[in-house]
Order: structure tokens, then C-alpha cells, then sequence
């Protein structure tokens, strides 16, 4: 039988697997240089489904006891390092007095070292991603009980207008200074699926729907909701926007949109798709 091992030869068996990695590393850089050529006409070069796909795929081929949470975390700095050599890259994030796990959340999205600004409201936010003053912004997740609800800024079909592009925290809470807090990303990017998505649509209309009749059309049409909101003026001649997150990849010439507004047997003054996100990983699939 082999005699043990000393600790100084398993310390030089790591310093070779380190090795290893850093040159693959290298390696990658130099691939993501010929992929920087591919976008160099891009205005914005993010692409939330690649970076997705890439994570779903390193999670389902993990074996050892090696943490997932802190894979998570190294391909996401291994990816924003990426999008810096590939562009500018900068995020704008919302800052309640009070609340700083906004900040968090986008730290751990989108890297430690990334260039980030804190914003005091949420429309700041929009205008510095509408301006690409910030490449991405970071805002609340959508209550009922909002006053003002920020997703209504962004409900207009102009093709630069900022989209909701992913969901925080992807790989679940860590140890940000908040309770339970998530996140939406805006960028002005196209969703593109990866099988595992949501989608977000607008609707606008003269007229009162009720949240509980807008539900049952788009569960009817094949768009099953996981969140409803509405927002109202206040005055009679107003109209009422309504937000949608559906638990599917929809797109604005999505059949299943012409059997909603059928369904919902209403006049609609616009319908209005403002993105979506790739569905963070489960507890199940990072245990």
C-alpha cells in the first residue's frame, strides 16, 4: 500500500489544478476577444438567456461536494468580466432610504467591481437605462400596493425602450441587507427563451377589467399568470394599465395573445410585451 500523501505534495497538486484553471481562463479570454468582434455593432451586448443557459448547464452536470451557490457566484464575476472586455458595462441600481439590499442583489448579479450607481427613485433608474447613462437598472419587484408603480414607464413599443431582462437573486438569497427582497433588471434587450422563462405584458384600456377576469383570460389563452397588477389616474376619463407576469416565453406576435383579447371580451387600447427573465435556480437544484 502507498504511503499517505504529505500536506506539501497535496499543496502542489492544488497549485497545479490552480494552474490549470488559469490558463483555461486565459484561454477563454481570448475566445470571448473574437466574440467581442461578433457584437461590435451591438448597442448593448448583454444577452440574459446565454447567461442563463450557462448556469443551468454548469448546475446540472455538478457532482462533489463543492458548494453551488459559490459556483454560481464565480461564473457570475466570470461573466461580467466578460461584458466588460466586450463594452462598457454599468448598473444602476434603486436605493430606498432604509433599504440597501437593492445594492446587494445587484453586487452579486453583476460583480464586485462593476461601475454602479445608487439611485433615489425608481424613475431615475429608467431614465438612466433609457439614456444608457447605465447599461442596466435594478428596481423592485411589482406590488399591488404600489402608489406609483414604476413598470408603467416602461410601456411603450419604441424599440430602444428598457425591458425587464431577469429576476434577482438567480441562485437564491445570500447575505444581503434585506429580508426576502427581489428584483427586476431592465435593459433595452429582447427576452429570448431558454425553456424557462416569463413573460411580461401590458394592457391598456378605457375601461375597469378586474384583476379577477384579466387571471381567467390569460389561464384560458394558454398564458398562466403569476402575478397581476393594475394602476389607475384616478380620474373617469383615464385609462387603466394593467401588468401580467405569465409563467411562459411569449413574444408580441404570440397567437396565444390574439385568444387573450378575445377571451377578455373587452376593447384593448394596447397590449404592450415589456420582456421577461429567465427563471432563477430552485432551492432542489442548488442543494
Amino acid at each position: 500500500m502507498s504511503a499517505p500523501k504529505s500536506l506539501d505534495a497535496l499543496r502542489r497538486e492544488i497549485d497545479a489544478i490552480d494552474d490549470s484553471i488559469h490558463d483555461l481562463l486565459m484561454g477563454r479570454m481570448k475566445v470571448v476577444e473574437k466574440v467581442r468582434d461578433f457584437k461590435r455593432d451591438y448597442k448593448v451586448k448583454i444577452k440574459p438567456h446565454r447567461e442563463a443557459e450557462i448556469l443551468y448547464r454548469l448546475i446540472s452536470r455538478h457532482q462533489g461536494p463543492f458548494p453551488k451557490r459559490e459556483l454560481v457566484r464565480m461564473w457570475r464575476e466570470l461573466i461580467v468580466a466578460t461584458l466588460t472586455i466586450e463594452g462598457p458595462f454599468s448598473v444602476a441600481v434603486y436605493l430606498d432610504e432604509g433599504e440597501e439590499g437593492y445594492w446587494d442583489l445587484a453586487r452579486d448579479q453583476y460583480g464586485s467591481f462593476t461601475p454602479m450607481s445608487a439611485q433615489g427613485s425608481v424613475r431615475r433608474v429608467i431614465d438612466a437605462v433609457r439614456s444608457q447613462k447605465a447599461t442596466v437598472g435594478i428596481l423592485p419587484l411589482p406590488r399591488r400596493d404600489d402608489d406609483d408603480p414604476w413598470w408603467r414607464h416602461l410601456v411603450t413599443e419604441s424599440d430602444d425602450a428598457p425591458r425587464i431582462i431577469a429576476r434577482l437573486p438567480f441562485a437564491g438569497p445570500g447575505n444581503d441587507r434585506g429580508t426576502d427582497l427581489g428584483a427586476l433588471v431592465i435593459c433595452p434587450v429582447a427576452q429570448e427563451p431558454t425553456n424557462r422563462d416569463h413573460s411580461f405584458l401590458a394592457i391598456e384600456t378605457d375601461d375597469e377589467i378586474g384583476l379577477g377576469r384579466l387571471g381567467s383570460a390569460l389561464t384560458h389563452a394558454g398564458l398562466p399568470p403569476a402575478f397581476t397588477a393594475a394602476w389607475h389616474e384616478g380620474r373617469a376619463s383615464d385609462p387603466w394599465l394593467y401588468l401580467a407576469e405569465v409563467g411562459v416565453f411569449a413574444v408580441k406576435d404570440d397567437r396565444r395573445a390574439a385568444r387573450f383579447l378575445d377571451r377578455l371580451g373587452k376593447p384593448v387600447k394596447r397590449l404592450v410585451w415589456l420582456g421577461g427573465f429567465a427563471a432563477p435556480l430552485t432551492a432542489d437544484e442548488l442543494a
